[in-house]
């Protein structure tokens, strides 16, 4: 047998959801640029889940659906409010999103429909559930949804308590579009394994929320933002820098394993990164990011991933750092769920094989002789 360590460069499924091919990001063959500068979340949820644009009148139902599907009942709630204050918000999301099965009389149903539907309401629901805990957490009550507006609007209003700013929606609305999927990565992956042996939609996402909680695949974003907070200054960034290249340390938010030549989404963040500065008057993370990013290009060659600038948007939002993972979950589900749907579609049990590299020809030996 020969092993690709990490299964870098083996090609585990045939999809159609979306693709990276020299460099460039599709969804559904259309460019990320392209989506990034023209599309709503809603339409990119659309296109994700049914092959193409929608239509004026199925975006505006679909729209309605994930309105009438977004609040939580009390049930989820008064988890919620078991949850200690401390608790990780990747886990506090992990285990609301699998607590959701248990209210779904739909859940075990297994087909296409009522998958479509689990989609929906899991799409609608985890904006929801993200800013119910950060609210409880503080010591606050969480807020019900609003009624006809965009899933960004409403996740920075239930979240902060008030009407966000034009510039903060469509800063979040971007970032969303822009995390909805990326071709077979490692929390798809789980997701499409787990379902792969029949199990349901809720368990898939689950899996997913778990694998995006480790820090070298959800994580990153909050490591830059920790980054640039201990580095504190403009003044600070060069001996920074030069200090942890010196060490041979990881500079976060640089490289991709699969993009060599740079992130096609990181442009589009440090664009909204320097807008929402500018909106809230504070430029200095923006500024910081810049001058990393000429640092760290210049000396070692390494450009700036989707990671890095959306540590500096969210954080203009007054979305606290630990938010960061969970709020690309809840852009990701759009793509987990479509890569789920399509595995149940054509499914095959997802089975590799492990080479053995243990000891061989050992005997048994009785208790009394060890």
């Amino acid at each position: 047998m020969t092993v690709t360590k990490g299964l870098e460069g083996i090609v585990a499924a045939s999809s159609s959801i979306s693709s990276i091919i020299d460099g460039v990001l599709t969804y559904r063959g259309i460019n990320i640029d392209e989506l990034a500068e023209h599309a709503e979340y809603e339409e990119v949820v659309y296109l994700l889940w049914h092959g193409r644009l929608p239509k004026a009148s199925e975006l505006q139902e679909l729209k309605r659906q994930l309105n009438a599907n977004s609040a939580l009942d009390e049930t989820i709630i008064g988890l919620i409010r078991t949850f200690p204050k401390d608790t990780n918000a990747m886990a506090a999301l992990r285990t609301a999103v699998s607590a959701l099965a248990l209210g779904d009389e739909e859940a075990g149903d297994m087909s296409a429909d009522a998958n479509l539907r689990k989609a929906i309401r899991l799409q609608a629901k985890i904006p929801t559930i993200i800013a119910a805990f950060a609210r409880i957490r503080e010591g606050k009550e969480p807020l019900a949804p609003l009624a006809d507006v965009s899933l960004a609007h409403n996740f920075l209003y239930m979240l902060n308590g008030q009407e966000p700013d034009r510039v903060a929606v469509e800063a979040l609305n971007k970032a969303l579009v822009l995390h909805a999927d990326h071709e077979l990565n490692a929390s798809t992956f789980s997701a499409r394994v787990t379902v792969a042996t029949l199990s349901d939609i809720y368990s898939g996402v689950t899996s997913a929320i778990g694998t995006l909680k480790g820090p070298l695949h959800g994580g990153a974003n909050e490591a830059v933002m920790a980054m640039l907070e201990e580095i504190g200054t403009i003044d600070n960034v060069e001996p920074y820098i030069h200090a942890k290249l010196n060490n041979k340390e990881k500079i976060m938010g640089f490289g991709h394993r699969v993009y060599k030549n740079g992130d096609p989404r990181a442009k589009h963040l440090q664009k909204m990164s320097k807008e929402l500065g500018q909106l809230t008057g504070n430029m200095k993370w923006y500024d910081m990011s810049v001058k990393i990013e000429q640092l760290v290009t210049g000396l070692k060659g390494l450009k700036p991933n989707v990671d890095f600038y959306s540590a500096s948007v969210y954080t203009c939002l007054g979305i606290p750092r630990d938010l960061f993972t969970p709020i690309f979950a809840m852009s990701r589900v759009s793509g987990w769920t479509a890569h789920i749907m399509e595995q149940y579609a054509d499914n095959r049990l997802i089975r590799p094989r492990a080479e053995y590299v243990g000891p061989t020809n050992v005997s048994y030996i009785p208790l009394q002789q060890r």
